[in-house]
């Protein structure tokens, strides 16, 4: 029998953020970020609310001026008010600094700064002034993250590690002097930081790159060379399926070797749509692997020749809307629910073998097959559904076995 090896988790030290505990043993946690104005607070906090009820455990919103550091003092009252303990994590570039000194409600409001070490600054105030956010930081015991980004390396280090490059005798490639300008930039200013006096176990680690294998490579070298917690996510992953896709690639490869603390997918969301799908995308991609369990699974047979019908395909459909509408009332109930396995198949060919497998599975008459849809329960066939009602009686079936078995 082969053994289904265990994901070991690369050990990184415990950052407290309000009430989420990111690194060391804790579950990998899922981040999300707001799109709206922060100074328009009615929409900054129904987007937040959103967002953590798809299942965003911190929330990061824009501080970019005094109208925003002004909304982000008014977003944390209301979401205390409304007993909503959602950390929030303030983004700061260039002129966060000023805006953490001359706001210290806002400095307070916030949970984790995200502060980009090529971003604070340039020339000379760029040291001072990325020690001013650290000491808010220290003043206020609030975790940072330092997150690099290829898209605003520190230019003086690129250049310094360029000029060093082009000195060896077997040179490396522009690509791996961005990879390793990366790394350097992050652990530099995070021991820059802990020189200032934030405890190491205030600082997460992120190097953000918009390249699956850059990715995986500039992560691999933060785990090998720290022991920071890590942030995951490609910067710009883009739109629908391909940052989807890219995304599930990079974090679900680093995150099966162990490397990771914390993730997003930075989804670019088409007009008006849902902010909420890059949550689901992480959300799935940490179950997917096995790590955590945040709902039942539903396996659906993908369709074929035998499947002319989308029976199979609309009660796939109406059982997973019926789960993602109950599970809020069953994780409240039922304890364990959520690694609840459910199979939906399509006919004969591997509708029954799939359904035994599942904890309550039915199996559906494909095209010129009987009709009759045998349930099985546990492995068991349990119950045969006929007649124009197998929709809401199997729906029934799943009900009942959820309280007996979770209740």
């Amino acid at each position: 029998m082969v053994a289904l090896n265990k994901i070991k988790r690369h050990i990184t030290q415990a950052v407290q953020v309000r009430n989420i505990t990111i690194g060391g043993d804790a579950p990998v946690a899922v981040q999300s970020m707001t799109n709206t104005d922060t100074a328009d607070v009615d929409r900054t906090y129904d987007q937040v609310k959103q967002l953590n009820l798809a299942g965003s455990e911190l929330v990061r919103v824009t501080v970019n001026n005094d109208a925003a550091a002004i909304g982000t003092i008014k977003l944390r009252e209301r979401l205390d008010a409304d007993g909503l303990d959602i950390p929030l994590v303030g983004c700061f570039h260039y002129n966060g600094h000023t805006l953490l000194n001359d706001y210290p409600e806002m400095a307070e409001a916030l949970d984790k700064y995200r502060i980009n070490p090529g971003n604070v600054g340039f020339g000379k105030k760029r040291d001072s002034q990325f020690e001013q956010m650290i000491e808010k930081a220290v003043e206020h015991k609030k975790a940072v993250r330092i997150g690099v980004n290829w898209g605003s390396l520190d230019q003086a280090l690129a250049t310094k590690l360029m000029d060093e490059n082009s000195k060896l005798d077997v040179p490396l490639s522009a690509d791996e002097i961005m990879r390793e300008t990366l790394v350097q930039s992050a652990l530099i200013s995070a021991q820059k930081a802990v020189d200032v006096g934030l405890p190491s176990n205030k600082i997460i680690l992120s190097a953000k790159v918009s390249r699956v294998q850059d990715l995986i490579s500039v992560y691999q070298a933060l785990a090998e060379r720290s022991d920071y917690a890590l942030h995951l996510g490609l910067t710009e992953a883009g739109m629908g399926s391909k940052g989807i896709v890219a995304t599930a690639l990079a974090e679900g490869i680093l995150l099966s070797q162990g490397i990771g603390d914390t993730i997003r997918a930075s989804l670019t969301p088409e007009p008006n749509g849902d902010r909420a799908i890059e949550v689901r995308v992480c959300r799935e991609i940490l179950q997917s692997l096995g790590l955590r369990s945040f709902m039942p699974e539903v396996s659906a047979c993908p369709g074929c020749g035998r499947t002319t019908s989308t029976y199979f395909q609309e009660l796939a459909q109406d059982i997973q809307r019926h789960l993602d509408v109950s599970m809020p009332i069953w994780a409240k109930k039922y304890a364990g629910v959520e690694d609840m396995k459910v199979a939906v198949m399509g006919c004969i060919v591997n509708g029954p073998g799939e359904s035994k497998h599942a904890d309550i599975g039915i199996s559906l008459p494909g095209t010129g097959e009987s009709p009759v849809a045998p349930v099985f329960i546990d492995g068991k066939k349990a119950h045969t559904l006929r007649g124009d009602n197998i929709a809401s009686e199997f729906q029934g079936l799943v009900d009942q076995y959820v309280a007996k078995r979770f209740g």
